[in-house]
């Protein structure tokens, strides 16, 4: 079967949605949670136990009756006796009585008796453990400053679902409810593979008409921030042969497969060639995009195997919109376009393609409204400008270009939102 100019288009969203049919979640493994900012939970979590577990207090002051202080004004304050003194972390060992309060800190546990605490800054008296009296200068209702059993959380409610992925509000209910383990999704093992004879390593002198091998590196990087674990491979030749045993061989110890350079229609373009002779499934081979319309992807012992564009612009824009997905997909993630977001193009962009096109882009906001705008020149071989990118800007095919000042659509790269 001869791939090369034989190509039946589909959509980055009929791409996406053969890939995810092959992208469901790895196994589960237990890891501390310290370990786990970042990664998605495999399992459902349920409070275990009310938060507060008692009554507490919300600032420091006293406990009081509101009834003993209905009264109390600055220039009339209600005179009360403490007859205590409890610190966070230690439980009140008497109630209070009417005309009694408690000298009360932050988080601590509300007497019995008390159904108010008035802040520190409402009342005059001695600050000392000795202190026996105090003045409050204003009243207050019942229940104030005090949060009741269960006020944030009840036993029994569910607090995480299944494929969160864990930040810093996670971390902390995870810790208040005992979760020293967390079971995760595995992290994905992600080799990559860039291909051509020109490609020299990284540490390797330049040579007349060779690069160093920049893709590979880039992919890494993206890999790493979508949560996956990156292998980057040595650089492959143009011999679709090596290419295919290069392939074979590293496909049982990882769970995709993402390649650079190979998939155009020129003469050494040798992802073409390995897609031709090879005994796995061919999911799609062109995509309505640019850049990066060759991307094509197949499914080869049971792994993925997603074939970018070789020029860096477009391995870049191929592996946000389609790698990256799957990776989120393995770790237990769901819908790919969840984080896209609506912004004025801050230029004109007079540009018009047959395919929809995905411009790396630099946000602002400027007024409160988020503004984007090309990161440099937009062309695929392009590399330097991927630096500066934080989204890719989505701009519908046809037309004569965009003007400024038009919404677009923009989805955020790398690990940026």
């Amino acid at each position: 079967m001869k791939l090369k100019f034989g190509r039946n288009i589909v959509s980055v969203e009929e791409a996406r949605l053969l890939l995810a049919k092959h992208a469901a979640p790895l196994g589960v493994e237990r890891i501390g949670l310290a370990a786990a900012f970042g990664r998605r939970l495999a399992v459902d979590v349920h409070a275990d136990h009310a938060v507060p577990h008692f009554r507490r207090s919300g600032v420091d002051g006293y406990a009081v009756r509101a009834a003993d202080i209905a009264e109390a004004t600055p220039e009339a304050p209600a005179q009360l006796r403490v007859v205590e003194h409890i610190p966070s972390g230690t439980m009140p060992q008497l109630a209070i009585q009417p005309g009694t309060c408690a000298r009360i800190m932050t988080g601590a546990p509300v007497p019995d008796g008390a159904d108010a605490v008035v802040m520190l800054e409402m009342t005059d008296g001695v600050e000392a453990e000795a202190a026996t009296r105090v003045w409050v200068k204003k009243n207050v209702e019942a229940g104030s400053n005090i949060t009741p059993i269960a006020g944030e959380i009840a036993t029994g409610e569910q607090l995480l679902a299944c494929g969160t992925r864990i930040g810093p509000g996670e971390a902390a209910i995870l810790a208040t409810f005992g979760c020293a383990e967390v079971p995760v999704y595995r992290k994905p093992v992600v080799a990559i593979f860039s291909t051509g004879a020109e490609l020299l390593g990284i540490d390797a002198p330049l040579e007349p008409g060779k690069i160093r091998n920049s893709n590979s590196y880039m992919l890494a990087a993206q890999v790493e921030a979508a949560g996956g674990t990156a292998m980057v491979r040595p650089a492959l030749s143009d011999d679709p042969a090596e290419v295919e045993a290069a392939l074979r061989e590293i496909l049982p110890a990882v769970d995709l497969v993402v390649t650079s350079g190979g998939v155009s229609v020129g003469d050494y373009d040798v992802l073409v060639g390995v897609f031709e002779r090879f005994d796995g499934e061919l999911l799609f081979n062109k995509v309505a995009m640019r850049p990066g319309t060759p991307t094509s992807a197949a499914l080869w012992n049971g792994k993925l195997l997603l074939a970018l564009s070789g020029n860096p612009g477009a391995s870049f824009v191929g592996f946000e919109l389609f790698a990256k997905p799957v990776i989120d997909w393995m770790l237990g993630g769901g819908e790919p376009n969840a984080l896209q977001q609506s912004a004025l193009l801050d230029v004109d962009y007079n540009k018009p393609s047959a395919y929809p096109r995905y411009v790396r882009g630099t946000r602002t906001v400027v007024d409160g409204i988020v503004r984007v705008k090309p990161a440099g020149i937009d062309k695929s071989s392009i590399m330097v400008s991927i630096k500066d990118a934080d989204c890719l800007i989505y701009l519908p095919a046809g037309g004569q270009g965009f003007p400024r000042g038009e919404l677009v659509t923009v989805y955020p790269t790398g690990g940026s939102r």
